[in-house]
This record gives C-alpha cells, sequence and structure tokens, in this order.
C-alpha cells in the first residue's frame, strides 16, 4: 500500500483522493449513501458485477455478488459495486449481435477501467462467467494493475436426452434432424424445452469455461474454483473466501501485472494446449499479454508449445465427458498437478506460488478424463496453428475435436461471402460431400466484428456433414467446434489476404500434422486475381462497431484496439 501523512503509514488510493478540504465534496457524496468516515479509511474494493437475468452464465451473480461482500466487510474492507454488460454468444448467434461479440470485450475492458479510474478504488473483484466477459476482465485488471481476483459463476448442468449428455448445442443439431425427418416438431420442441435446464455458463468446454479455467492457471481466480457448478452451494462459499482475500492482496500490495506475468502466460498456454481448450482463449491470451504491457504474443509461440505439450484431457464437444464430469475429476488444478513438470512453479498467484498451490491439489481419481504426461490422449496438443499460402500470418485449429480420418484433408473449394449465403446452401442441400467451405469477409474488419461461424458449423454437423467436409474462416467459431474447422484465417479478406482470391473449385489443402494450409493455385495466377480484386465492404450500424473495424488489429494479433 502507498505511504501518506494522512495516517502516518500505509494507505490506500482511495483514501488518497478523499484527503483535507478538497476531498469533502467526495467524503460528502460518499456519506449521502452511508458510508462513514471510517468506512472510507478502510481499504475499498469494487465489485464488479456482471450479473444480468438476460445471460444463463451470468443470472446467479447477485447471490454471488453477496457472499463476495460479506467477505469483503468480515477482513476489513469496504465493497462497492458497479455493473459491467455480458451479452450471451448463444444469443447473438445468426444475426448482427454476434459482430457485437468479440468487440464487447473492449467495451467491458474500458467500463471497468473508467469506473476504478474515477473513483480510485483499492481492488476489484470480478464477477463474471461468459466467452467475453471473463477475458475482457482478465484485460482490466491487467491494465489497471491493482489488486483483482476473478470469481466465475459455474458451468451448467448437462441436459440429458435419449440417455446421454448435452448442452444447448443439441438445439442446433436437431434443426438438422428435423429437417432430414428423423424427429417430429413435437420431439424437437421436447429438446428445446430440456436442452439448457438451469444457470450457469454451457456446460461445453467453450469460450466461457476455457477462460474461467484459465482464469486460474493464470492465478487470478482462488484454487480449485474454476469448475465449480453454478447451483453448487460451494460456489458462493468461494464468493465469500475472494472477498476476504482481495482485502488481504490489497494491504499486501499484490496487483495483477505481478500475477499475470510472461510466466503465468506461458502456464495458461501450456493448460489451453493439453485440454484442447476453445480456440478463441488465444485471442484473449494475447490480448492479456498486450494488456499486461507485456508486448505481442506470438501465434508462432504457441505453435512451437503445441508441439511439445500433450492432450491430457479431452472435454465435450472434443468427448463425451463433460464440464461436471471433468469437475468430478478434479477439474484445471488436477490437470495442472499432472502438467505440473512442464509448468512455470514460481509464478505468482492469489494464493501464492504456483507451486505452493498445486503441493495442496489431490492426484485426480478419473484418468479417464485426465491423463497423465506418460499416457497422454494425443502426443501433441489439442489446440494449433497453421500456415500457409492461405495464411502467412497463421490461422487456428482445434485438433482435439478432429475426427482421426480428417487430420489430412483436401478438397474443392466452396466460397461463400457471407455467413447467411453458407447457412442458405447448407440447409438445402447443396453442399458436396469433400467440399471445403470457404467464409470470408468476416474477420475484425471483415465481419466487422469477427463473429462466430456457429450456425454453418452445427448445421453441418446436423446435415451429417461434418465428418467429410472441412470449413475455413477469417471469422471465429465458438468452443463447441467439432470437425475439421479452421478459423482466425490472417491477413482476412478484408485486409486483401488470399483468402479474398479463393475461388469455387480450388483444391484446398489441411494437413493438420504438417500444420499446413495450402491453396494449390500458381503464385502467377493469384497475382491476376489480385489485380481483379475489389474489396467487400459489409455494412454496419453507426456507432461503436464501426469504431472497432477502424482501430482492431488481425486475429493474429488478439484483434485488440489499436
Amino acid at each position: 500500500m502507498l505511504n501518506c501523512d494522512k495516517c502516518g503509514g500505509g494507505c490506500s488510493h482511495f483514501s488518497r483522493v478523499l484527503k483535507g478540504d478538497d476531498g469533502a465534496l467526495k467524503r460528502a457524496l460518499y456519506k449521502s449513501m452511508g458510508h462513514s468516515d471510517a468506512d472510507l479509511r478502510k481499504p475499498v474494493i469494487a465489485v464488479v458485477n456482471s450479473y444480468t437475468n438476460a445471460t444463463a452464465g451470468h443470472v446467479n451473480l447477485n447471490d454471488v455478488s453477496e457472499r463476495v461482500i460479506t467477505g469483503i466487510e468480515e477482513a476489513g474492507g469496504v465493497a462497492m459495486t458497479f455493473g459491467t454488460i455480458a451479452p450471451c454468444d448463444g444469443i447473438a448467434e445468426g444475426h448482427i449481435g454476434m459482430r457485437y461479440i468479440l468487440a464487447a470485450r473492449e467495451i467491458i475492458t474500458a467500463s471497468i477501467e473508467i469506473m476504478t479510474r474515477a473513483h480510485q478504488f483499492d481492488g476489484l473483484v470480478l464477477l463474471g462467467s461468459c466467452d467475453k466477459i471473463v477475458p475482457g476482465m482478465l484485460m482490466a485488471a491487467a491494465r489497471l494493475d491493482l489488486p483483482a481476483i476473478l470469481v466465475n459463476g459455474g458451468p451448467m448442468y448437462p441436459a440429458e436426452y435419449n440417455g446421454k449428455h448435452w448442452d444447448g448445442n443439441i438445439v442446433t443439431e436437431a434443426i438438422g434432424w428435423k429437417q432430414r425427418g428423423e424427429i417430429s416438431d413435437d420431439e424437437f420442441r421436447r429438446i428445446e424445452d430440456l436442452a439448457e435446464p438451469g444457470p450457469g455458463s454451457c456446460t461445453m468446454y467453450g469460450t466461457a469455461n476455457t477462460m474461467s479455467c484459465l482464469a486460474e492457471t493464470l492465478g487470478m481466480s482462488l484454487p480449485q474454483t474454476a469448475t465449480i457448478p453454478a447451483i453448487d452451494p460451494e460456489r458462493f462459499e468461494v464468493g465469500y473466501r475472494a472477498g476476504q482475500r482481495i482485502v488481504g492482496l490489497v494491504r499486501d500490495g499484490v496487483t495483477a501485472r505481478k500475477i499475470l506475468t510472461k510466466e503465468a502466460i506461458y502456464n495458461a498456454m501450456c493448460a489451453l494446449l493439453a485440454t484442447g481448450g476453445s480456440t478463441n482463449a488465444i485471442l484473449h491470451l494475447q490480448a492479456i499479454h498486450h494488456e499486461a504491457g507485456l508486448g505481442q504474443l506470438s501465434l508462432h509461440e504457441f505453435d512451437v508449445l503445441s508441439r511439445k505439450i500433450p492432450l491430457l484431457a479431452a472435454i465435450y464437444p472434443a468427448s463425451e465427458y463433460d464440464m461436471i464430469d471433468f469437475h468430478q475429476a478434479g477439474g484445471i488444478a488436477a490437470l495442472e498437478r499432472e502438467l505440473q513438470p512442464v509448468l512455470n512453479e514460481q509464478a505468482l498467484t492469489v494464493a501464492g506460488t504456483k507451486e505452493a498451490v498445486l503441493a495442496k491439489v489431490a492426484q485426480t481419481l478419473r484418468p479417464e478424463i485426465i491423463h497423465s504426461l506418460s499416457q497422454p490422449i494425443k502426443p501433441e496438443a489439442g489446440v494449433a496453428i497453421l500456415n500457409g499460402n492461405i495464411s502467412p500470418l497463421g490461422a487456428v485449429i482445434k485438433p482435439a475435436a478432429v475426427p482421426d480420418h480428417m487430420t489430412r484433408f483436401s478438397g474443392p473449394a466452396v466460397v461463400f461471402d457471407s455467413e447467411q449465403h453458407a447457412i442458405d446452401q447448407i440447409q438445402s442441400g447443396n453442399v458436396a460431400k469433400g467440399s471445403v467451405l470457404v467464409l470470408r469477409y468476416e474477420g475484425p474488419k471483415g465481419g466487422p466484428g469477427m463473429p462466430e461461424m456457429y450456425k454453418p458449423m452445427k448445421f453441418l454437423e446436423g446435415m451429417a456433414l461434418s465428418n467429410d467436409c472441412a470449413l475455413i474462416t477469417d471469422g471465429r467459431f465458438s468452443g463447441s467446434n467439432r470437425g475439421l474447422f479452421v478459423g482466425h484465417i490472417s491477413p482476412e479478406a478484408a485486409d486483401g489476404g488470399v483468402i479474398a482470391l479463393i475461388e469455387d473449385g480450388d483444391m484446398i489443402e489441411i494437413d493438420i500434422p504438417r500444420r499446413v494450409l495450402a491453396l494449390n493455385v500458381e503464385d502467377a495466377q493469384l497475382e491476376v486475381r489480385r489485380e481483379q480484386w475489389q474489396p467487400l465492404e459489409k455494412s454496419a450500424p453507426a456507432g461503436f462497431l464501426q469504431l472497432y473495424r477502424e482501430r482492431a488489429s488481425c486475429a493474429a494479433q488478439g484483434a485488440v484496439l489499436t
């Protein structure tokens, strides 16, 4: 804590702005809300609560927040709450809303920055669960460099259908089943009604749960807490303990950048690769790395590490094991224990060094879910980087979810300049087996907003094509991808990348073992096409999306604002 003449020793950022006559109006404003002089001398902790009853992963956060506040107060601090946005990827899918989802990450970060700098809080407890909210909050912590802890709301329990566990993606797949006459309208409605059985982040190992797990690996969440289900009473105990711990972090001066170091990012990269997490996590780790003042985290670093880190856990949709199974197996902490020999054990967390944290973690009792380094599921990582003439700056794939027979694949291109065009053609039965679908002008600038290509991906599954077709895009995928799907192609089409020059029928090669994504067209022919190329600019509503398009970096750099 800082020294000042007000208290004769350590005092807070917050109390500095309340000193003397200049602080009188500020003190008066706080007193109008019931805060006493004694309160204003305590560590003041902002509880950043992204509660909304519009997003399933956040609907329980008010209850968690109450326990956080109790913990703060009992530890000798004062809690002050404010909110931020929490848009749901699932609800935004397939319409203009999805263009805003990645861009929302920057708004979340900035809103926390603005409120925190305006009020000069001493520390932050960040409450969030879903895809862009967790990374946005971690980015804010890195930018502000204050003591901070992230508490996620926990995963949802799975749905059960015909003796099998599912998450909400069953609905999109069921659309294909219905169109093929495999289920009735009444059965489709029954699936809809059971698909999302309660609060929490979707029970797959998508971006929400991947980032919540990586927040723990980074050291920004309390150990062994990321996978506790949303409806488990222990979820609220985690809030209480986080409230207590943040006051200790403030008093000890442990700020976010002391935790969010290169060593912590390295550990998170290892955990991501060893679990085959959401490909979106690469964008988010790059952004957190950037906000922590560590410079650019290149895709090359992921590529090198992906050849060294084996796949130790495959979680739905990459296997039949969902997030509740993963939690029962010990969660991300048990995975880290198996991965411990390759981790940086001296990296600091909110609860001590990584070494000290893992000393308290039991070995998994479910070795069929969490494997050891000596007996991995696959010898290489569950997330990989592809390069080639289509993606000279890199592209991202999730080998953990790719069928073995598709790790080497080639086929003729079927080109779409919009997600909706692809959806229409897939649903109409106009996509042949063996094709490589090319969805372009969907990057950070071209989309704009780098939307997820969720519906084309899921409709391929629903139409029984996902085991016989590939899909490549300069857009993104959700963590629910299961099949040969390549995203984040850079440079994107809007920047004149080679993906913009592909024509129907061109042969495309995807070779995961060799890390290749190649267009089999002569360079001279591509130059002729480039001379004739006219960029396509999609319309976007006036407002933030226009600003994001103007300022966003490419996907290979994390799609951050520059």
